[in-house]
Protein backbone atom coordinates (compact mmCIF):
# COMPACT_ATOMS: atom_id res chain seq x y z
CA UNK A 1 0.00 0.00 0.00
CA UNK A 2 1.46 3.34 -1.01
CA UNK A 3 1.35 5.73 1.91
CA UNK A 4 2.41 9.35 2.09
CA UNK A 5 2.08 11.94 4.81
CA UNK A 6 -1.59 12.46 5.47
CA UNK A 7 -1.24 16.20 5.75
CA UNK A 8 -1.28 16.54 1.95
CA UNK A 9 -3.96 19.07 1.11
CA UNK A 10 -5.78 19.69 -2.16
CA UNK A 11 -3.03 21.98 -3.45
CA UNK A 12 -0.30 19.49 -2.62
CA UNK A 13 1.46 21.84 -0.18
CA UNK A 14 1.62 19.54 2.82
CA UNK A 15 4.27 21.42 4.58
CA UNK A 16 6.23 20.49 1.48
CA UNK A 17 9.09 22.86 2.08
CA UNK A 18 9.50 21.54 5.57
CA UNK A 19 9.19 17.90 4.75
CA UNK A 20 11.87 18.37 2.13
CA UNK A 21 14.26 19.00 5.01
CA UNK A 22 13.35 15.63 6.52
CA UNK A 23 13.26 13.69 3.27
CA UNK A 24 16.53 15.07 1.98
CA UNK A 25 18.44 14.31 5.16
CA UNK A 26 18.21 11.05 7.18
CA UNK A 27 16.15 12.01 10.18
CA UNK A 28 17.30 11.94 13.77
CA UNK A 29 15.08 12.52 16.74
CA UNK A 30 14.89 12.38 20.48
CA UNK A 31 12.97 9.73 22.33
CA UNK A 32 9.20 9.98 22.40
CA UNK A 33 8.19 12.25 25.22
CA UNK A 34 11.79 13.28 25.92
CA UNK A 35 12.46 16.84 27.00
CA UNK A 36 14.09 18.85 24.20
CA UNK A 37 17.56 20.15 24.84
CA UNK A 38 17.58 23.33 26.83
CA UNK A 39 19.22 26.54 25.76
CA UNK A 40 21.72 25.97 28.53
CA UNK A 41 23.01 22.91 26.71
CA UNK A 42 23.33 24.64 23.35
CA UNK A 43 24.73 28.04 22.55
CA UNK A 44 21.91 29.72 20.65
CA UNK A 45 22.67 32.69 18.44
CA UNK A 46 21.63 36.25 19.21
CA UNK A 47 20.11 36.80 15.78
CA UNK A 48 17.25 35.26 13.83
CA UNK A 49 19.59 34.48 10.95
CA UNK A 50 22.13 32.82 13.21
CA UNK A 51 19.59 30.52 14.83
CA UNK A 52 18.03 29.68 11.49
CA UNK A 53 21.39 28.75 9.97
CA UNK A 54 22.27 26.77 13.11
CA UNK A 55 19.01 24.84 12.70
CA UNK A 56 19.86 24.05 9.08
CA UNK A 57 23.32 22.83 10.11
CA UNK A 58 21.82 20.72 12.92
CA UNK A 59 19.36 19.20 10.45
CA UNK A 60 22.16 18.40 8.04
CA UNK A 61 23.93 16.73 10.95
CA UNK A 62 20.78 14.68 11.63
CA UNK A 63 20.26 16.28 15.02
CA UNK A 64 16.63 17.39 15.16
CA UNK A 65 16.91 17.88 18.90
CA UNK A 66 19.31 20.73 18.31
CA UNK A 67 17.36 21.90 15.25
CA UNK A 68 14.26 22.19 17.43
CA UNK A 69 16.08 24.37 19.96
CA UNK A 70 17.43 26.70 17.28
CA UNK A 71 14.09 26.95 15.49
CA UNK A 72 12.36 27.69 18.79
CA UNK A 73 14.73 30.62 19.26
CA UNK A 74 14.39 31.71 15.63
CA UNK A 75 10.61 31.95 15.95
CA UNK A 76 11.04 34.39 18.83
CA UNK A 77 12.87 36.67 16.43
CA UNK A 78 10.19 36.48 13.72
CA UNK A 79 6.93 35.12 15.18
CA UNK A 80 4.91 36.02 12.05
CA UNK A 81 7.07 34.01 9.66
CA UNK A 82 4.83 31.14 8.52
CA UNK A 83 7.58 29.24 6.73
CA UNK A 84 9.75 29.34 9.83
CA UNK A 85 6.85 28.23 12.03
CA UNK A 86 6.06 25.37 9.67
CA UNK A 87 9.66 24.17 9.71
CA UNK A 88 9.67 24.33 13.49
CA UNK A 89 6.37 22.43 13.73
CA UNK A 90 7.64 19.50 11.67
CA UNK A 91 10.98 19.49 13.51
CA UNK A 92 9.21 19.47 16.90
CA UNK A 93 6.94 16.64 15.81
CA UNK A 94 9.79 14.57 14.40
CA UNK A 95 11.80 15.22 17.56
CA UNK A 96 8.99 13.99 19.81
CA UNK A 97 8.63 17.41 21.45
CA UNK A 98 4.85 17.09 21.46
CA UNK A 99 3.83 20.18 23.51
CA UNK A 100 5.92 22.41 21.23
CA UNK A 101 4.54 20.64 18.14
CA UNK A 102 0.93 21.15 19.22
CA UNK A 103 1.47 24.82 20.07
CA UNK A 104 3.02 25.37 16.66
CA UNK A 105 0.16 23.46 14.99
CA UNK A 106 -2.41 25.68 16.72
CA UNK A 107 -0.70 28.80 15.41
CA UNK A 108 -0.39 27.37 11.91
CA UNK A 109 -4.10 26.51 11.78
CA UNK A 110 -5.02 30.04 12.86
CA UNK A 111 -3.08 31.39 9.91
CA UNK A 112 -3.82 28.64 7.39
CA UNK A 113 -6.72 26.29 8.19
CA UNK A 114 -5.83 24.18 5.11
CA UNK A 115 -2.55 22.97 6.64
CA UNK A 116 -3.34 19.27 6.64
CA UNK A 117 -0.50 18.02 8.83
CA UNK A 118 -1.24 20.62 11.51
CA UNK A 119 -4.94 19.69 11.44
CA UNK A 120 -4.00 16.02 11.80
CA UNK A 121 -1.76 16.72 14.80
CA UNK A 122 -4.39 18.81 16.58
CA UNK A 123 -7.02 16.18 15.80
CA UNK A 124 -4.78 13.52 17.39
CA UNK A 125 -4.38 15.70 20.47
CA UNK A 126 -8.16 15.97 20.75
CA UNK A 127 -8.48 12.18 20.46
CA UNK A 128 -5.97 11.80 23.27
CA UNK A 129 -8.02 14.20 25.39
CA UNK A 130 -11.26 12.32 24.53
CA UNK A 131 -12.67 15.42 22.84
CA UNK A 132 -14.05 13.33 20.02
CA UNK A 133 -16.27 15.91 18.29
CA UNK A 134 -13.35 18.34 18.24
CA UNK A 135 -11.12 15.63 16.81
CA UNK A 136 -13.58 14.96 13.99
CA UNK A 137 -13.78 18.64 13.19
CA UNK A 138 -10.01 18.90 12.73
CA UNK A 139 -9.77 15.63 10.79
CA UNK A 140 -12.51 16.73 8.39
CA UNK A 141 -10.81 20.10 7.82
CA UNK A 142 -7.51 18.45 6.95
CA UNK A 143 -6.13 17.81 3.50
CA UNK A 144 -7.68 15.82 0.71
CA UNK A 145 -6.22 13.10 -1.45
CA UNK A 146 -5.91 9.32 -1.27
CA UNK A 147 -3.68 9.10 1.79
CA UNK A 148 -5.35 11.97 3.63
CA UNK A 149 -8.82 10.54 3.04
CA UNK A 150 -7.99 7.04 4.27
CA UNK A 151 -6.23 8.43 7.35
CA UNK A 152 -9.05 10.81 8.22
CA UNK A 153 -11.71 8.14 7.63
CA UNK A 154 -10.03 5.56 9.84
CA UNK A 155 -9.34 8.03 12.64
CA UNK A 156 -12.86 9.47 12.42
CA UNK A 157 -14.29 5.97 12.79
CA UNK A 158 -12.35 5.44 16.01
CA UNK A 159 -13.51 8.84 17.29
CA UNK A 160 -17.11 7.63 16.90
CA UNK A 161 -16.28 4.58 19.00
CA UNK A 162 -14.93 6.99 21.64
CA UNK A 163 -18.26 8.84 21.47
CA UNK A 164 -20.08 5.57 22.15
CA UNK A 165 -21.35 5.19 18.58
CA UNK A 166 -19.86 1.92 17.25
CA UNK A 167 -22.52 1.57 14.53
CA UNK A 168 -21.69 5.04 13.23
CA UNK A 169 -18.01 4.11 13.41
CA UNK A 170 -18.51 1.05 11.18
CA UNK A 171 -20.71 3.04 8.79
CA UNK A 172 -17.85 5.54 8.46
CA UNK A 173 -15.47 2.73 7.56
CA UNK A 174 -17.84 1.51 4.84
CA UNK A 175 -16.83 4.57 2.82
CA UNK A 176 -13.52 2.81 2.13
CA UNK A 177 -14.24 0.93 -1.06
CA UNK A 178 -12.64 0.18 -4.37
CA UNK A 179 -9.04 -0.90 -3.78
CA UNK A 180 -7.86 -4.09 -2.11
CA UNK A 181 -5.89 -2.07 0.43
CA UNK A 182 -9.05 -0.14 1.34
CA UNK A 183 -10.91 -3.40 1.90
CA UNK A 184 -8.19 -4.65 4.20
CA UNK A 185 -8.11 -1.47 6.29
CA UNK A 186 -11.93 -1.39 6.40
CA UNK A 187 -12.37 -4.97 7.60
CA UNK A 188 -9.42 -4.87 9.99
CA UNK A 189 -10.50 -1.73 11.82
CA UNK A 190 -14.19 -2.63 11.68
CA UNK A 191 -13.30 -5.89 13.40
CA UNK A 192 -11.31 -4.10 16.09
CA UNK A 193 -14.05 -1.53 16.67
CA UNK A 194 -16.76 -4.18 16.92
CA UNK A 195 -14.60 -6.21 19.28
CA UNK A 196 -14.00 -3.19 21.52
CA UNK A 197 -17.78 -2.58 21.47
CA UNK A 198 -18.43 -6.15 22.65
CA UNK A 199 -20.00 -7.37 19.39
CA UNK A 200 -17.86 -10.48 19.18
CA UNK A 201 -19.64 -12.36 16.39
CA UNK A 202 -19.56 -9.38 14.02
CA UNK A 203 -15.98 -8.61 15.03
CA UNK A 204 -14.89 -12.16 14.32
CA UNK A 205 -16.41 -12.07 10.85
CA UNK A 206 -14.62 -8.84 9.89
CA UNK A 207 -11.25 -9.78 11.36
CA UNK A 208 -11.41 -13.19 9.69
CA UNK A 209 -12.02 -11.46 6.35
CA UNK A 210 -8.99 -9.20 6.90
CA UNK A 211 -6.81 -12.13 7.96
CA UNK A 212 -7.84 -14.26 4.98
CA UNK A 213 -6.79 -11.47 2.61
CA UNK A 214 -3.40 -10.86 4.27
CA UNK A 215 -1.84 -13.67 6.29
CA UNK A 216 1.74 -12.39 6.22
CA UNK A 217 1.33 -9.28 8.39
CA UNK A 218 2.44 -9.95 11.96
CA UNK A 219 0.09 -7.48 13.65
CA UNK A 220 -2.97 -8.87 11.86
CA UNK A 221 -1.91 -12.46 12.58
CA UNK A 222 -1.42 -11.69 16.28
CA UNK A 223 -4.73 -9.87 16.73
CA UNK A 224 -6.70 -12.58 14.89
CA UNK A 225 -5.06 -15.35 16.91
CA UNK A 226 -5.80 -13.43 20.12
CA UNK A 227 -9.46 -13.24 19.18
CA UNK A 228 -9.54 -16.97 18.43
CA UNK A 229 -7.99 -17.73 21.82
CA UNK A 230 -10.37 -15.37 23.66
CA UNK A 231 -13.23 -17.25 21.99
CA UNK A 232 -11.81 -20.47 23.43
CA UNK A 233 -10.55 -21.88 20.12
CA UNK A 234 -6.96 -22.45 21.24
CA UNK A 235 -6.29 -25.02 18.53
CA UNK A 236 -7.18 -22.56 15.78
CA UNK A 237 -5.11 -19.83 17.46
CA UNK A 238 -2.11 -22.16 17.59
CA UNK A 239 -2.58 -22.94 13.88
CA UNK A 240 -2.71 -19.23 13.04
CA UNK A 241 0.51 -18.55 14.94
CA UNK A 242 2.10 -21.72 13.56
CA UNK A 243 1.47 -20.75 9.93
CA UNK A 244 3.24 -17.44 10.49
CA UNK A 245 6.06 -19.13 12.42
CA UNK A 246 6.83 -21.25 9.37
CA UNK A 247 7.03 -18.07 7.31
CA UNK A 248 9.13 -16.08 9.81
CA UNK A 249 10.47 -18.47 12.46
CA UNK A 250 10.94 -17.61 16.09
CA UNK A 251 9.44 -14.11 16.25
CA UNK A 252 9.04 -13.10 19.94
CA UNK A 253 5.38 -12.12 19.58
CA UNK A 254 4.56 -15.43 17.92
CA UNK A 255 6.61 -17.37 20.48
CA UNK A 256 4.73 -15.64 23.28
CA UNK A 257 1.37 -16.28 21.62
CA UNK A 258 2.12 -19.96 21.03
CA UNK A 259 3.18 -20.41 24.65
CA UNK A 260 -0.01 -18.79 25.94
CA UNK A 261 -2.41 -20.77 23.75
CA UNK A 262 -0.54 -24.00 24.54
CA UNK A 263 -1.23 -23.25 28.22
CA UNK A 264 -4.89 -22.46 27.38
CA UNK A 265 -4.33 -18.80 28.29
CA UNK A 266 -6.15 -16.22 26.20
CA UNK A 267 -3.81 -13.33 25.33
CA UNK A 268 -5.22 -9.96 26.36
CA UNK A 269 -6.99 -7.68 23.87
CA UNK A 270 -4.44 -5.30 22.36
CA UNK A 271 -6.85 -2.64 21.03
CA UNK A 272 -9.74 -1.79 23.32
CA UNK A 273 -10.43 1.96 23.14
CA UNK A 274 -10.39 4.89 20.74
CA UNK A 275 -6.87 5.99 21.65
CA UNK A 276 -5.38 2.55 21.06
CA UNK A 277 -7.39 2.17 17.85
CA UNK A 278 -6.21 5.50 16.46
CA UNK A 279 -2.65 4.59 17.38
CA UNK A 280 -3.14 1.33 15.47
CA UNK A 281 -4.22 3.33 12.41
CA UNK A 282 -1.10 5.48 12.53
CA UNK A 283 1.18 2.51 13.19
CA UNK A 284 -0.25 0.61 10.22
CA UNK A 285 0.21 3.55 7.87
CA UNK A 286 3.71 4.17 9.22
CA UNK A 287 4.67 0.53 8.69
CA UNK A 288 3.47 0.63 5.09
CA UNK A 289 5.38 3.85 4.43
CA UNK A 290 8.50 2.52 6.14
CA UNK A 291 8.51 -0.60 3.96
CA UNK A 292 8.41 1.64 0.89
CA UNK A 293 11.30 3.80 2.07
CA UNK A 294 9.23 6.79 3.22
CA UNK A 295 11.01 6.99 6.56
CA UNK A 296 10.34 10.67 7.22
CA UNK A 297 6.57 10.22 6.93
CA UNK A 298 6.74 7.01 8.98
CA UNK A 299 8.63 8.86 11.71
CA UNK A 300 5.88 11.47 12.04
CA UNK A 301 3.11 8.86 12.16
CA UNK A 302 4.99 6.82 14.78
CA UNK A 303 5.50 9.86 17.01
CA UNK A 304 1.76 10.49 16.95
CA UNK A 305 0.96 6.78 17.44
CA UNK A 306 3.14 6.50 20.53
CA UNK A 307 1.73 9.78 21.87
CA UNK A 308 -1.73 8.15 21.73
CA UNK A 309 -0.60 4.75 23.03
CA UNK A 310 2.75 4.87 24.87
CA UNK A 311 2.67 1.06 25.26
CA UNK A 312 2.40 0.25 21.54
CA UNK A 313 5.41 -2.07 21.47
CA UNK A 314 5.58 -2.57 17.70
CA UNK A 315 5.48 1.19 17.12
CA UNK A 316 8.33 1.65 19.61
CA UNK A 317 10.44 -1.04 17.99
CA UNK A 318 9.79 0.32 14.49
CA UNK A 319 10.68 3.87 15.55
CA UNK A 320 13.91 2.67 17.14
CA UNK A 321 14.77 0.78 13.98
CA UNK A 322 14.19 3.88 11.83
CA UNK A 323 16.44 5.94 14.09
CA UNK A 324 19.18 3.31 13.94
CA UNK A 325 19.03 3.24 10.14
CA UNK A 326 19.16 7.02 10.17
CA UNK A 327 22.41 6.68 12.16
CA UNK A 328 20.88 8.04 15.34
CA UNK A 329 21.83 5.28 17.81
CA UNK A 330 21.64 7.49 20.90
CA UNK A 331 18.06 8.46 20.11
CA UNK A 332 17.29 4.82 19.30
CA UNK A 333 18.54 3.73 22.74
CA UNK A 334 16.22 6.25 24.39
CA UNK A 335 13.28 4.93 22.37
CA UNK A 336 14.05 1.27 23.17
CA UNK A 337 14.07 2.13 26.86
CA UNK A 338 10.37 3.04 26.51
CA UNK A 339 9.46 -0.57 25.67
CA UNK A 340 6.98 -1.90 28.26
CA UNK A 341 8.56 -4.44 30.57
CA UNK A 342 5.65 -6.82 29.98
CA UNK A 343 6.02 -6.85 26.21
CA UNK A 344 7.48 -9.94 24.53
CA UNK A 345 9.51 -7.44 22.51
CA UNK A 346 11.26 -6.10 25.61
CA UNK A 347 14.22 -8.52 25.25
CA UNK A 348 14.62 -7.49 21.61
CA UNK A 349 14.57 -3.82 22.54
CA UNK A 350 17.21 -4.40 25.22
CA UNK A 351 19.42 -6.25 22.74
CA UNK A 352 18.98 -3.53 20.12
CA UNK A 353 19.91 -0.94 22.74
CA UNK A 354 23.18 -2.80 23.33
CA UNK A 355 23.94 -2.86 19.61
CA UNK A 356 23.12 0.83 19.38
CA UNK A 357 25.60 1.54 22.18
CA UNK A 358 28.24 -0.26 20.11
CA UNK A 359 27.36 1.96 17.15
CA UNK A 360 27.88 4.97 19.39
CA UNK A 361 31.46 3.81 20.00
CA UNK A 362 30.64 2.92 23.61
CA UNK A 363 31.99 -0.60 23.19
CA UNK A 364 32.71 -1.41 26.82
CA UNK A 365 29.25 -0.23 27.81
CA UNK A 366 27.69 -2.30 25.01
CA UNK A 367 29.50 -5.48 26.09
CA UNK A 368 28.63 -4.84 29.73
CA UNK A 369 24.98 -4.27 28.80
CA UNK A 370 24.69 -7.48 26.79
CA UNK A 371 26.66 -9.50 29.33
CA UNK A 372 24.22 -8.39 32.03
CA UNK A 373 21.30 -9.45 29.84
CA UNK A 374 22.87 -12.88 29.34
CA UNK A 375 23.41 -13.23 33.08
CA UNK A 376 19.70 -12.54 33.59
CA UNK A 377 18.62 -14.73 30.66
CA UNK A 378 21.33 -17.37 30.13
CA UNK A 379 19.25 -19.19 27.51
CA UNK A 380 18.69 -16.07 25.39
CA UNK A 381 20.22 -17.09 22.07
CA UNK A 382 19.53 -13.66 20.56
CA UNK A 383 21.52 -11.88 23.28
CA UNK A 384 24.42 -14.30 22.86
CA UNK A 385 24.32 -13.82 19.10
CA UNK A 386 24.34 -10.03 19.50
CA UNK A 387 27.37 -10.19 21.80
CA UNK A 388 29.14 -12.49 19.36
CA UNK A 389 28.42 -10.05 16.56
CA UNK A 390 29.95 -7.19 18.53
CA UNK A 391 33.11 -9.21 19.16
CA UNK A 392 33.24 -10.17 15.47
CA UNK A 393 32.79 -6.57 14.29
CA UNK A 394 35.71 -5.59 16.57
CA UNK A 395 37.79 -8.44 15.07
CA UNK A 396 37.93 -10.27 18.41
CA UNK A 397 37.35 -13.52 16.57
CA UNK A 398 38.23 -15.96 19.35
CA UNK A 399 35.83 -14.25 21.75
CA UNK A 400 33.22 -14.22 18.99
CA UNK A 401 33.65 -17.94 18.30
CA UNK A 402 33.38 -18.77 22.00
CA UNK A 403 30.18 -16.74 22.28
CA UNK A 404 28.64 -18.37 19.20
CA UNK A 405 29.55 -21.75 20.73
CA UNK A 406 27.37 -20.91 23.74
CA UNK A 407 24.50 -19.73 21.56
CA UNK A 408 24.51 -22.81 19.35
CA UNK A 409 24.71 -25.09 22.39
CA UNK A 410 21.35 -23.67 23.52
CA UNK A 411 19.60 -24.81 20.32
CA UNK A 412 18.23 -28.32 20.52
CA UNK A 413 17.40 -28.63 16.83
CA UNK A 414 18.87 -25.93 14.55
CA UNK A 415 16.52 -24.67 11.87
CA UNK A 416 16.45 -22.10 9.12
CA UNK A 417 16.29 -19.22 11.62
CA UNK A 418 19.70 -20.27 13.02
CA UNK A 419 21.70 -20.21 9.79
CA UNK A 420 23.45 -16.96 10.70
CA UNK A 421 24.90 -18.39 13.91
CA UNK A 422 26.75 -21.08 11.95
CA UNK A 423 27.73 -18.56 9.27
CA UNK A 424 29.18 -16.12 11.75
CA UNK A 425 30.88 -18.82 13.79
CA UNK A 426 32.36 -20.13 10.54
CA UNK A 427 33.80 -16.69 9.84
CA UNK A 428 35.22 -16.43 13.36
CA UNK A 429 36.77 -19.89 13.13
CA UNK A 430 38.27 -19.16 9.69
CA UNK A 431 39.83 -15.99 11.05
CA UNK A 432 41.35 -17.96 13.93
CA UNK A 433 42.90 -20.49 11.53
CA UNK A 434 40.47 -23.32 12.32
CA UNK A 435 39.55 -24.06 8.73
CA UNK A 436 38.08 -27.59 8.97
CA UNK A 437 35.65 -26.43 11.69
CA UNK A 438 34.94 -23.22 9.78
CA UNK A 439 34.14 -25.12 6.59
CA UNK A 440 31.79 -27.42 8.50
CA UNK A 441 29.96 -24.41 9.94
CA UNK A 442 29.64 -22.68 6.58
CA UNK A 443 28.31 -25.83 4.95
CA UNK A 444 25.85 -26.24 7.82
CA UNK A 445 24.64 -22.68 7.24
CA UNK A 446 24.07 -23.55 3.58
CA UNK A 447 22.17 -26.69 4.54
CA UNK A 448 19.82 -24.60 6.67
CA UNK A 449 19.12 -22.24 3.75
CA UNK A 450 17.18 -23.99 1.01
CA UNK A 451 16.91 -22.34 -2.37
CA UNK A 452 15.80 -19.75 -3.35
CA UNK A 453 16.78 -17.72 -0.28
CA UNK A 454 18.93 -15.44 -2.39
CA UNK A 455 20.65 -12.94 -0.15
CA UNK A 456 21.45 -15.30 2.70
CA UNK A 457 22.71 -18.11 0.45
CA UNK A 458 24.75 -15.62 -1.56
CA UNK A 459 26.56 -14.44 1.58
CA UNK A 460 27.46 -17.98 2.64
CA UNK A 461 28.41 -19.11 -0.87
CA UNK A 462 30.59 -16.03 -1.26
CA UNK A 463 32.51 -16.54 1.98
CA UNK A 464 32.91 -20.29 1.60
CA UNK A 465 33.82 -20.10 -2.09
CA UNK A 466 36.39 -17.37 -1.64
CA UNK A 467 37.94 -19.09 1.39
CA UNK A 468 38.40 -22.29 -0.62
CA UNK A 469 40.05 -20.37 -3.47
CA UNK A 470 42.26 -18.55 -1.00
CA UNK A 471 43.56 -21.91 0.26
CA UNK A 472 43.74 -23.50 -3.19
CA UNK A 473 41.15 -26.11 -2.17
CA UNK A 474 38.29 -27.64 -4.21
CA UNK A 475 38.72 -24.96 -6.86
CA UNK A 476 36.02 -26.12 -9.26
CA UNK A 477 33.43 -26.23 -6.49
CA UNK A 478 34.64 -22.92 -5.09
CA UNK A 479 34.28 -21.08 -8.39
CA UNK A 480 30.84 -22.61 -8.87
CA UNK A 481 29.88 -21.25 -5.46
CA UNK A 482 31.09 -17.76 -6.31
CA UNK A 483 29.36 -17.78 -9.69
CA UNK A 484 26.14 -18.91 -8.01
CA UNK A 485 26.49 -16.15 -5.41
CA UNK A 486 26.76 -13.60 -8.21
CA UNK A 487 23.70 -15.10 -9.91
CA UNK A 488 21.74 -14.72 -6.69
CA UNK A 489 22.97 -11.17 -6.06
CA UNK A 490 23.93 -9.74 -9.47
CA UNK A 491 23.81 -6.16 -8.20
CA UNK A 492 26.04 -6.78 -5.18
CA UNK A 493 29.39 -5.19 -5.99
CA UNK A 494 31.15 -6.85 -3.07
CA UNK A 495 30.21 -10.36 -4.14
CA UNK A 496 31.13 -9.62 -7.75
CA UNK A 497 34.45 -8.31 -6.46
CA UNK A 498 35.03 -11.62 -4.65
CA UNK A 499 34.53 -13.57 -7.88
CA UNK A 500 36.89 -11.24 -9.73
CA UNK A 501 39.49 -11.50 -6.98
CA UNK A 502 39.26 -15.28 -7.01
CA UNK A 503 40.01 -15.25 -10.75
CA UNK A 504 42.92 -12.90 -10.05
CA UNK A 505 44.39 -15.24 -7.44
CA UNK A 506 44.14 -18.11 -9.91
CA UNK A 507 45.98 -16.04 -12.52
CA UNK A 508 42.92 -15.86 -14.82
CA UNK A 509 43.36 -12.16 -15.47
CA UNK A 510 40.97 -11.71 -18.41
CA UNK A 511 38.07 -13.08 -16.37
CA UNK A 512 39.26 -11.14 -13.33
CA UNK A 513 39.25 -7.91 -15.35
CA UNK A 514 35.71 -8.52 -16.57
CA UNK A 515 34.30 -9.15 -13.10
CA UNK A 516 36.26 -6.43 -11.32
CA UNK A 517 35.22 -3.83 -13.88
CA UNK A 518 31.61 -4.84 -13.32
CA UNK A 519 32.10 -4.64 -9.54
CA UNK A 520 33.53 -1.17 -10.07
CA UNK A 521 30.40 -0.13 -11.95
CA UNK A 522 28.28 -1.37 -9.07
CA UNK A 523 30.42 0.18 -6.32
CA UNK A 524 32.48 2.98 -7.88
CA UNK A 525 33.37 4.57 -4.54
CA UNK A 526 34.64 1.50 -2.72
CA UNK A 527 38.41 1.64 -2.03
CA UNK A 528 38.91 -2.14 -2.01
CA UNK A 529 37.29 -2.67 -5.41
CA UNK A 530 39.27 0.21 -6.91
CA UNK A 531 42.46 -1.29 -5.50
CA UNK A 532 41.69 -4.75 -6.90
CA UNK A 533 40.98 -3.34 -10.33
CA UNK A 534 44.32 -1.56 -10.18
CA UNK A 535 46.05 -4.86 -9.40
CA UNK A 536 44.58 -6.69 -12.36
CA UNK A 537 45.34 -3.77 -14.67
CA UNK A 538 48.98 -3.94 -13.53
CA UNK A 539 49.13 -7.67 -14.23
CA UNK A 540 47.74 -7.18 -17.72
CA UNK A 541 50.23 -4.43 -18.59
CA UNK A 542 47.84 -1.51 -18.17
CA UNK A 543 50.14 0.21 -15.68
CA UNK A 544 48.95 3.78 -16.21
CA UNK A 545 45.37 2.71 -15.50
CA UNK A 546 46.58 0.70 -12.51
CA UNK A 547 48.15 3.82 -11.01
CA UNK A 548 44.95 5.76 -11.57
CA UNK A 549 42.87 3.11 -9.73
CA UNK A 550 45.32 2.92 -6.84
CA UNK A 551 45.36 6.70 -6.46
CA UNK A 552 41.58 6.69 -6.50
CA UNK A 553 41.51 3.91 -3.87
CA UNK A 554 43.91 5.91 -1.69
CA UNK A 555 41.56 8.92 -1.80
CA UNK A 556 38.47 6.90 -0.81
CA UNK A 557 39.41 6.52 2.87
CA UNK A 558 40.54 2.87 2.94
CA UNK A 559 41.30 1.00 6.16
CA UNK A 560 44.67 2.06 7.66
CA UNK A 561 46.36 -1.29 6.98
CA UNK A 562 45.07 -1.21 3.40
CA UNK A 563 46.28 2.35 2.90
CA UNK A 564 49.89 1.30 3.60
CA UNK A 565 49.72 -1.39 0.90
CA UNK A 566 48.05 0.94 -1.60
CA UNK A 567 50.69 3.65 -1.13
CA UNK A 568 53.44 1.07 -1.60
CA UNK A 569 51.93 -0.03 -4.89
CA UNK A 570 51.60 3.58 -6.07
CA UNK A 571 55.34 4.00 -5.46
CA UNK A 572 56.64 0.63 -6.68
CA UNK A 573 53.90 -1.27 -8.44
CA UNK A 574 53.25 -4.94 -7.61
CA UNK A 575 56.53 -6.51 -6.58
CA UNK A 576 56.53 -10.28 -6.12
CA UNK A 577 53.81 -12.80 -6.94
CA UNK A 578 50.17 -12.25 -7.74
CA UNK A 579 49.19 -11.49 -4.14
CA UNK A 580 51.98 -9.19 -3.00
CA UNK A 581 50.65 -6.06 -1.27
CA UNK A 582 47.13 -7.39 -1.87
CA UNK A 583 44.17 -5.87 -0.10
CA UNK A 584 41.70 -8.59 0.86
CA UNK A 585 38.13 -8.37 -0.47
CA UNK A 586 35.63 -6.70 1.79
CA UNK A 587 34.00 -9.25 4.06
CA UNK A 588 30.33 -9.33 3.06
CA UNK A 589 29.45 -10.31 6.62
CA UNK A 590 30.85 -7.07 7.99
CA UNK A 591 28.77 -3.87 8.11
CA UNK A 592 29.53 -1.58 5.20
CA UNK A 593 30.10 2.10 5.70
CA UNK A 594 26.98 2.86 3.68
CA UNK A 595 24.92 0.23 5.49
CA UNK A 596 25.06 -2.16 2.53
Amino acid sequence: MAVVVSGMNSRGRVTAAVLALLLAVPVGAAAQGATPRSNEQLDTAESLEGNYLAAIVAGAGRDLGAASVYLREAIKGDPQNNDLLERAFVAFLADGAMPDAFRAADRLIQRDPSNGLAQLAVGIRALKQKSYATARNHLQRGGRGRAADITATLLTAWSYLGSGQPTRAVETLERLKGEASYNLFRDYHAGLILDAAGRKADAEKRLKSAYDSEKTTLRLVDLWARMQARNGDFEAAAATYGDFDRLLPNHPIVRDGLAKVAAKQAPARQVGNAQQGAAEVLYGLASAGNRQGDEAAALLYLRLAIYLDPNHDLAILTLGDILERARQPEDAVAVYEKMPTTSPLRPNAEIQAGLALENLGRSEEAVKHLTALIAERPDDVDALSALGNIYRSRKLFQEAADTYDKAIAKIASPGRANWDLFYFRGIARERTKRWPEAEADLRQALALLPEPLGRERALVLNYLGYSLVDQNLKLDEALDMLRRAVELRPRDGYITDSLGWAYYRLGRYAEATRELERAMELRPSDPVINDHLGDVYWKTGRKLEAGFQWNHARDLNPEPEDLVKIKRKIERGIEDGPNANAVEPKDPAEPKKDGG
